[in-house]
């Protein structure tokens, strides 16, 4: 029997910590990988799709590497980049032509690959991405949710704002940072309070809509990670810093503990139920826990990251990925 080959989707190997603790347990396990980054496919890869004499052929050739697509036994999108144009193409029109017709190519390729994806086909956890769909299912699952108004109305912000005395916060709908033309990062929005001088640029949400939600007591934040029917779940200690207190992805890693939760079972229950419902193999849940011990779901990334949650609890998540993606072979 053939070995195990999974290809994986990422952005650099050898700087993608977690691609490479996941690909070193595979190989050890017997698995092939190919690491394969979309961004370079114009530099150092081809693509050959053939339709002949009914059958159908699709080979992806990346240095002197050749995989033949239709024997893998999965598929891992861990953080491919998007398609980039070849520097030889100078001609700014042509160059964007060339990567529109590439990206189209590979996005139609993986989403007819009848191997195994995780998270899921990108069809679909692009679309489990989008959080107001999360927030109404969330609920409808049973999870409790901050009160939320997503809007581009300043009226409607007011509204909201009265309603709570203020204590709210806003967060980006979708994109949580601002690239430039050559793609530095030039400004990143992650969850913020509003302050007083806020209201007074609300007309300005006319140009861009914003997620408002009630600010919600916490007593710990949870990542809870759902890894096929596996949920793993830690505490995050973000009150401990002032820096962190409403957005714990500004923690201090060196004071901010980290601990494994005991999930109730009806809340690890509704955590598999909305990957389900999403149709993702993997999701990293966003949860509060209240001084009052309330459990409020605030989103789920189809795709987050794991590794220092395995690091700081010993929480064995990346064996789990590895487990799941062995699962087609």
């Amino acid at each position: 029997m053939p070995s195990p080959h999974v290809l994986v989707l990422t952005y650099d190997h050898e700087e993608d910590a977690h691609a490479s603790r996941v690909c070193d347990l595979l190989v050890g396990r017997g698995a092939r990988t190919t690491v394969f980054n979309p961004a370079s496919f114009q530099s150092r890869s081809r693509v050959d799709l053939s339709y002949l004499d009914g059958a159908v052929g699709r080979r992806l050739r990346i240095g002197d590497e050749t995989v033949d697509l239709d024997t893998l036994t999965a598929l891992w999108w861990r953080r491919p980049m998007p398609v980039a144009a070849d520097p030889v193409l100078t001609d700014e029109t042509i160059a964007d032509y060339t990567v529109k017709e590439c990206q189209s190519l590979l996005t139609g390729l993986w989403e007819h690959l009848s191997c195994p994806q995780l998270p899921a086909r990108e069809s679909v956890f692009r679309r489990a991405g989008h959080k107001p769909h999360q927030l109404a299912l969330a609920a409808e699952l049973g999870f409790q949710i901050p009160e939320t108004v997503i809007t581009t109305s300043g009226e409607a912000f007011l509204d909201f704002h009265d309603r709570h005395d203020g204590r709210i916060i806003t967060k980006p709908l979708n994109l949580p940072w601002v690239e430039d033309a050559e793609g530095e990062i030039v400004m990143s929005r992650a969850c913020e309070p509003v302050a007083a001088r806020d209201v007074a640029y609300t007309d300005a949400l006319r140009f861009c809509p914003v997620i408002v939600q009630e600010r919600i007591p916490k007593r710990v934040e949870l990542r809870v990670t759902v890894v096929g029917r596996q949920v793993f779940a830690a505490e995050i200690h973000s009150q401990v810093a002032n820096h962190a207190r409403f957005d714990w992805r500004r923690y201090d890693i060196r004071v901010t503990p980290h601990l494994v939760h005991r999930l109730p079972d009806e809340v690890a229950t509704r955590c598999l139920a909305l990957t389900d419902r999403l149709g993702l193999r993997y999701g990293a849940i966003d949860l509060i826990v209240t001084p009052d011990g309330r459990y409020v779901f605030l989103e789920i990334n189809p795709n987050g990251q794991w590794l220092w949650i395995e690091h700081l609890t010993g929480l064995p998540i990346s064996q789990a990925l590895c487990d799941i993606l062995l699962e087609g072979a």
